[in-house]
């Protein structure tokens, strides 16, 4: 069950880059994410009220929702779209990817639960071999004012993806299921953003489109209701240092649809990095050999 939802994750969540590409024009980047949010978190209070599966939430679970919302529904999705005005989406990925290590870090210092090194070592393969990927697009990227602005906003969406993770870790140890939170925390995202765009004068157009409707519509059904439901479940199941190993594998999806629709060419230290991204994957997921206790010493 685990891999099948690790496994949905990633091909969800490398194929949405194209979907976000396909946002870009008319409206305006706090309204396509209100809309995606709304939407998504709309359909999944409908899925729960029909199945009678919404769990009631005291205050403390609303209020963790509403950090939640802010971190992985608003601020993070926010900061990633605003920084590829600057920086290229390869570059970006890279810098998300490293939510691998926050997520073990953020673990240890919230939770007090030990770094695995096999989780550690393969999260620093992941790493080594996305920049391989990226390399190209790395070593001719300028060093301007507009790039480390760019690279900033990139590491905070990532602060705040993985701050999100271990918000919603807590809500599962308490029994919330990640569905509810979810529905919570999309709804209450949304609304802030929206109050956002409301305060700032930013009107509120749509694009009656196919390339529009549809990038939203996939965005809102498999992107966040299917990808954050998978997702938010393996952290609970798996932890979130191995389940935010979703992150180093989801740009090689982005990588072979980006072959097909934009004409991507796999380079010699593209396919390197490929191959030292799956031994990474291999490393976080092999289970430690148990230890043989020896037998005491005679007396």
């Amino acid at each position: 069950m685990n891999l099948s939802l690790y496994l949905l994750t990633v091909l969800i969540w490398g194929t949405t880059w194209i979907a976000l590409k396909l946002q870009l024009g008319v409206v305006a980047i706090p309204v396509s994410i209100t809309y995606r949010f709304a939407l998504a978190g709309l359909i999944l209070f409908a899925i729960l009220r029909l199945t009678r599966r919404l769990q009631p939430m005291n205050r403390r679970g609303h209020m963790i929702c509403l950090a939640q919302g802010l971190c992985l529904f608003c601020i993070n999705f926010m900061c990633f779209l605003t920084a590829s005005q600057w920086i290229a989406s390869g570059l970006i990925a890279v810098v998300f990817s490293t939510a691998t290590l926050w997520n073990a870090l953020n673990a240890r210092i919230f939770f007090g639960q030990k770094i695995a090194a096999n989780v550690l070592g393969g999260g620093v393969l992941g790493l080594l071999g996305l920049g391989l990927l990226f390399w190209p697009e790395l070593s001719h990227h300028s060093a301007s004012r507009e790039t480390l602005y760019g690279l900033g906003l990139a590491l905070l969406g990532t602060l705040c993806f993985s701050a999100g993770n271990m918000l919603s870790s807590v809500q599962q140890k308490a029994g919330l299921r990640p569905m509810t939170t979810n529905a919570w925390g999309m709804a209450y995202g949304a609304a802030m953003l929206g109050l956002y765009c409301l305060a700032s004068g930013i009107p509120f157009d749509m694009e009656w489109n196919t390339r529009y409707v549809g990038s939203l519509l996939y965005l809102v059904i498999p992107g966040s209701v299917i990808g954050f439901t998978a997702y938010l479940t393996l952290v609970g199941r798996m932890g979130p240092e191995r389940a935010a190993y979703c992150t180093v594998l989801f740009p090689l999806v982005a990588l072979n649809v980006s072959a097909v629709a934009e004409g991507y060419v796999w380079t010699a230290p593209a396919l390197l990095g490929l191959v030292v991204v799956m031994a990474g994957n291999v490393l976080v997921f092999r289970k430690p050999r148990a230890r043989v206790a020896m037998p005491a010493p005679a007396r």
